[in-house]
């Protein structure tokens, strides 16, 4: 095979020209380091995550940057802020095959270079570029051409300079060159977790080099691992074999391919001729609903027909009541009859028609009517039917949603289950907001080949419709069971527990992620009531997050453990944590008056007032909603059963603090707050309790493909 037949293996999926710095993805994809970087900070301004490049208190996030109690301080003045172009998100779908790959928190630097597909482009585009040659680099103008190049100096050398520059006899002697090339690659291939180490092991579970540091210590501490020489030896001979059986078939991959090319014409006209069939029967459908059609428009207009006839008469009869009509003026000439008799006579016949016109005027009703009710066209169930027309299934399964495995947070994931009898072989995805305004919003569609996907594409504040069908061969099922989930209120905010700032490690455990915290009720808290002599009194611990905001509308959630005693959720500013976390720790907790025998928290003030904190309470599975002046304040009215995931809203611009259900959507009650300062989210513990951060959707919800 020569060099210029494989360009397409040498093309990154993702910007479709030729890899340059090619990295290799945890699905064992390559892609370029531009590109991987392109692609990690479109997602982070899709998600409002880049942080600002100013130094000013309207950037809307701010990392503590100091481990001291004095590092609330100095979040207000100028100092250190993330770099807009370095990306904060770490996972993101896979151009080469789909599925969203995680980084994790190392991102792109703990990425392998892949040199070996470098050298193999590099030896591409001098394949590609063969007319043009690599000029010395060490000649004095005019430069000659190069005809090799050291490895070890990075640099490319005619035969002159090169006996110049390595003296026989020295250590530049025993340099590695080549032939005249531009790229020069590392000798020696270093760890990206410990960039002082070699690589010089083969994780088997990871499939991937590492160094000793990693398997003593490391994330493949418990790796099963390999010597580099024994990885190497094997994967070479497992390639070497797969070559030579590929070449030994090239006679049986040429007949295939004749097959190939006979069954892509059969599809062709199989597929023209299912077309042909298709229109028939939709014809046959039109000609049905263009005689039923003709049907409907006859009977109105026989019905309309029939009514104006009527009306018509009802005129008629009704003009010969007026002045100038011949009955009105045949009554006044007999009234000119000065004989009694003749008068008597006449006027008898003629007294009935009048009073029988003079009762049509007293009880007028028209003689039809006029609304054409009974002729509306219900096609409702027509049209449903209409709308899940579909192929016949051959015994395919419809597939159901799983309303307990789906849900909503910063994505959407959504997964199904279909019966083993009718498995598919891929499915696809179907997706639409319900808007009220717009009547008919079409769908969106996303093929799937396992049976769960993340949506991404998702506007805040909005119910989105998702639905799934499966396909196996051509032939699809009907559409499953439409779920509707509504997506947050505003943008997810991104953030861990703070280990540093005020958390108190003799009650409170925080897990190595800093996305889950236990309170332990142990015999330190047995110890300090056991110096109360009167009354009685519990610290709360308090921890924040280490991430504050300053202005814009961010969202979060939790779980909080249902065994838990006193849990509190909220906000703070920065101004109040250091009044909170600065009390001595002997002490009550620094929102509780420990004569007053009241909690003179947020709960109980006016609901008008702006504090700088809101907190809200929780535990024993319930939810204590503040008191309110606009709401009952019955305490049966103010206890709320404890949802399995809470929400909160903080909207900085407008001030105010909101709390939701999560598994609903539903707020459960907000107020004002004052966000002059920065602003942190924040949690209070008493007793045993847990909190658990709500994971954001991301990659690891999908399994992609292991590299074979």
């Amino acid at each position: 095979v020569t060099i210029k037949n494989i360009e397409r293996e040498l093309v990154c999926p993702a910007c479709k020209e030729l890899f340059t710095h090619p990295l290799i993805l945890p699905c064992q994809h390559s892609i370029c380091h531009k590109c991987v970087k392109e692609l990690l900070l479109s997602l982070d301004d899709g998600l409002n995550d880049v942080g600002s490049d100013t130094s000013n208190q309207s950037s809307p996030r701010l990392r503590l940057a100091s481990p001291s109690m004095d590092r609330i301080d100095r979040i207000s003045r100028p100092g250190w802020k993330r770099n807009s172009l370095t990306p904060r998100t770490t996972s993101f779908p896979c151009p080469g095959c789909e599925h969203d790959v995680d980084l994790g928190e190392r991102g792109i630097s703990g990425l392998f270079r892949n040199f070996t597909l470098e050298t193999i482009v590099e030896r591409y585009r001098q394949a590609a570029r063969a007319a043009t040659a690599i000029m010395c680099d060490l000649c004095k103008p005019p430069p000659q051409e190069s005809t090799k190049s050291c490895m070890d100096c990075s640099a490319s050398y005619c035969n002159e300079c090169f006996k110049i520059y390595h003296p026989w006899g020295t250590v530049k002697a025993q340099h590695e060159y080549v032939g005249p090339t531009t790229n020069f690659r590392p000798k020696i291939l270093m760890c990206p977790e410990h960039e002082t180490e070699r690589i010089n092991m083969y994780c088997e579970l990871c499939r991937r080099p590492v160094c000793h540091l990693c398997k003593l210590g490391g994330s493949h501490a418990n790796h099963r691992v390999t010597t580099m020489s024994s990885a190497y030896k094997t994967l070479k001979e497992k390639l070497s074999k797969d070559i030579d059986y590929l070449i030994g078939k090239e006679s049986q991959v040429k007949s295939q391919i004749s097959e190939l090319n006979l069954l892509m014409k059969e599809t062709e006209c199989n597929g023209e001729r299912a077309k042909e069939e298709a229109v028939t029967h939709f014809e046959k459908l039109f000609e049905v609903l263009e005689e039923r059609k003709s049907s409907v428009l006859k009977a109105i207009d026989t019905s309309k027909k029939l009514r104006l006839d009527k009306f018509q008469s009802q005129v008629e009869e009704y003009q010969g009541l007026l002045e100038n009509s011949g009955l009105v003026g045949y009554a006044q000439e007999v009234l000119k009859e000065t004989d009694q008799s003749c008068f008597v006579q006449t006027a008898k016949q003629l007294h009935l028609r009048i009073q029988k016109a003079t009762e049509s005027l007293k009880s007028f009703r028209p003689a039809a009517q006029t609304s054409f009710e009974d002729f509306v066209v219900n096609t409702s169930k027509q049209t449903e039917l209409l709308g899940e027309l579909s192929f016949f299934s051959s015994g395919l399964d419809v597939p159901e949603i799983s309303e307990e495995q789906s849900r909503v947070y910063n994505s959407a994931l959504i997964t199904w289950h279909h019966p083993e009898k009718g498995k598919a072989d891929s499915y696809v995805l179907e997706y639409r907001k319900l808007d009220r305004e717009e009547e008919m919003v079409p769908w969106r569609e996303l093929q799937v080949c396992g049976t769960s996907k993340v949506v991404t594409d998702l506007e805040d504040n909005c119910s989105y419709a998702f639905r799934v069908r499966a396909y196996r061969g051509s032939v699809c099922s009907p559409c499953s069971r439409e779920l509707v989930l509504h997506t947050p209120p505003a943008p997810v905010f991104s953030f861990l527990f703070d280990e540093k700032c005020g958390y108190n490690n003799e009650h409170l455990l925080l897990n190595l992620k800093r996305d889950r915290v236990e309170s332990r009720a142990g015999f330190n808290i047995l110890l300090a009531a056991e110096r109360i002599q009167v009354g009685c009194y519990t610290t709360l611990d308090y921890i924040i997050g280490d991430v504050g905001i300053t202005k814009g509308k961010h969202f979060w959630a939790l779980r909080v453990e249902p065994y838990s005693y006193l849990v509190k959720v909220g906000v703070a500013s920065s101004d109040k944590l250091q009044e909170w976390l600065r009390s001595p720790r002997d002490t009550a907790s620094p929102r509780y008056e420990q004569d007053s025998g009241h909690d003179s928290g947020s709960e109980d003030a006016s609901f008008d007032s702006s504090q700088p904190f809101t907190l809200v309470t929780i535990g024993m599975k319930k939810v204590f909603i503040p008191k309110s002046p606009t709401s009952s304040n019955e305490p049966e009215n103010r206890v709320l059963p404890m949802p399995a995931s809470i929400g909160v809203c903080l909207d900085c611009d407008k001030g105010q603090v909101s709390f939701y259900d999560m598994d609903r959507m539903r707020c459960l009650y907000e107020r004002p707050v004052d966000c002059s300062h920065t602003m942190y989210p924040a949690f209070a513990l008493m007793g045993s309790g847990g909190i658990q951060l709500e994971e954001p959707i991301t990659a690891k919800y999908l399994d992609y493909a292991e590299a074979v």
